[in-house]
């Protein structure tokens, strides 16, 4: 009513004041043609095709796997020099030391300076990084193409003649205890420290990749430089060089960057054992550590998940995509229909061997087990009834957005590429993603569920105030093990230090 009588004293005004109107009063003027509001968004469109130039290949004499994609429709090149083994092969006692060992590749060499380095580097107008993670370490170079042969030169450098300075160890130590002292008291990141022991015991992924309190003082330059003699080599690695560059070129500076790297004479280490520890004996593992004080309670339902090379791959994902994300179903149902929580998702982690799959959400202490009951609820429904295809269209979207995001820059399309070859998989799988995606079925997403994400046997994880929800928790579950704070070890999957004595029932 109040439109059409906008619309009618305005079809009453003189030529000259309804031009005044519209120039000065551009609220009525909107108020004409304002758009009907739209209940829901319209779906969205069919995704475009990928179309990744096919990479090329070649190995040097010393090993050295070399891959190039040419993409000249970028100024820029970026390279990536990964390392085949990352945070599973730290010793039992020195977890931490593959992800120092790699942060400070970058951090000296026997003719550079860390502070030469980054100079150098950006006079390039480039950027350098290192690091490590599960199953591989990398350190990669971003550079306008006509730089690509002294970022090259930097980058073999820091990768083949660290020098591990000292001052340089125990300054990375301290930034790496500093953040730990911070992550300790954050339930969120406590609890994930607590589902990867849970889930994976002793084995090598139930380790932190950045250390312990008591792992970190442990590690000796010694046994830095130990780590890298025996698995920074070139029969161990990968080059990937993409970009603004053509392969011949890419080839010919890879000879000369790391032709004369040597390859010891000592065999490769042995491949590691399966890594991912069956589940604790006796089913699923309910644990409570206690915070005193805690603002709210971090609550996970944890369990193992698929490898990366597992046929199941895609429906794995896509699956995952339907719990997580602003609108799926997990923020739905905890935090915008009840209110429970900031935001809750899902992380389908995929590694070598058999990797975590994680839903979480952070809550009130008094919901805590509110929140658990919801998580299982979710993951017991996706098991029980098919996926809606609305839902699963906006879905894949989501996914197949955020996988075209992460090619959109140069540094993205060699890490994908670098991704593929980790884990031995065909280099032009890039092309088929979307394909495999939208291929998924919600016969298939119930069936993994059912099968991969099943609520048997996975276990609960809440960091929080245990009196404000332990009775509730206890309700629901009657063998919840609670461990105080300070009586917590992650060095063990006993997950208690030695002197805590017996579990608080």
């Amino acid at each position: 009513m109040k439109n059409s009588l906008i619309k009618f004293r305005l079809a009453a005004l003189p030529p000259a004041l309804l031009l005044f109107s519209a120039l000065f009063l551009p609220g009525v003027a909107r108020a004409q043609n304002a758009p009907v509001p739209q209940e829901t968004p319209p779906p969205p469109a069919a995704p475009r095709t990928v179309n990744v130039p096919k990479p090329v290949e070649r190995t040097l004499k010393n090993g050295l796997r070399v891959i190039v994609i040419e993409h000249h429709e970028t100024p820029l090149v970026a390279a990536q020099l990964m390392i085949k083994n990352g945070g599973e092969v730290d010793p039992a006692d020195l977890s931490g030391v593959a992800d120092m060992t790699a942060e400070l590749l970058t951090k000296g060499t026997k003719t550079r300076t860390a502070p030469q380095i980054a100079e150098e580097v950006e006079a390039l107008g480039g950027q350098i990084n290192s690091g490590a993670g599960w199953d591989a370490s990398r350190a990669t170079v971003n550079v306008i193409a006509s730089k690509t042969e002294p970022a090259m030169a930097i980058l073999a450098d820091v990768v083949r003649n660290p020098v591990f300075k000292d001052e340089e160890i125990e300054r990375l130590r301290q930034q790496y205890l500093d953040s730990l002292s911070v992550a300790m008291n954050s339930p969120g990141t406590l609890a994930s420290y607590v589902a990867a022991r849970v889930v994976f015991g002793d084995a090598a992924y139930g380790h932190l990749i950045s250390g312990t309190p008591e792992s970190l003082p442990r590690i000796k330059r010694e046994d830095i430089i130990a780590l890298h003699d025996r698995f920074y080599r070139p029969d161990n690695a990968v080059l990937v060089i993409g970009g603004d560059i053509k392969a011949a070129d890419a080839f010919r500076l890879a000879e000369k960057s790391f032709g004369d790297w040597a390859r010891p004479a000592t065999p490769l280490p042995a491949a590691q054992t399966k890594t991912a520890a069956a589940q604790v004996a006796g089913g699923q593992r309910v644990v409570v550590v206690d915070m005193p004080g805690a603002g709210q309670a971090a609550v996970l339902f944890a369990r193992r998940g698929i490898a990366r090379t597992d046929p199941g791959f895609y429906t794995g994902i896509v699956a995952n995509s339907v719990l997580t994300g602003y609108s799926g179903r997990l923020n739905e149902e905890i935090r915008i229909k009840r209110g429970l929580s900031y935001g809750a998702g899902s992380n389908l982690q995929v590694r070598r061997d058999v990797g975590p799959f994680v839903a979480s959400a952070q809550t009130k202490n008094q919901t805590g087990a509110d929140v658990a009951s919801l998580l299982l609820t979710e993951m017991t429904r996706l098991s029980s009834e098919p996926v809606a295809e609305a839902e699963l269209t906006t879905r894949k979207a989501t996914l197949i957005g955020g996988f075209g995001r992460a090619l959109e820059t140069t540094e993205g399309l060699v890490g994908q590429i670098a991704s593929l070859a980790l884990y031995g998989l065909d280099l032009g799988e890039t092309n088929h993603y979307i394909a495999s995606v939208q291929a998924v079925t919600p016969a298939q997403i119930q069936q993994f569920a059912g099968s991969r994400l099943g609520v048997r046997d996975a276990d609960i994880i809440i960091v929080g105030d245990a009196k404000d929800f332990i009775e509730p928790l206890r309700k629901q579950f009657p063998n919840v093990e609670v461990i105080k704070r300070d009586e917590l070890d992650l060095n063990s999957a006993t997950l208690r230090k030695a002197a805590a004595g017996a579990a608080t029932k």
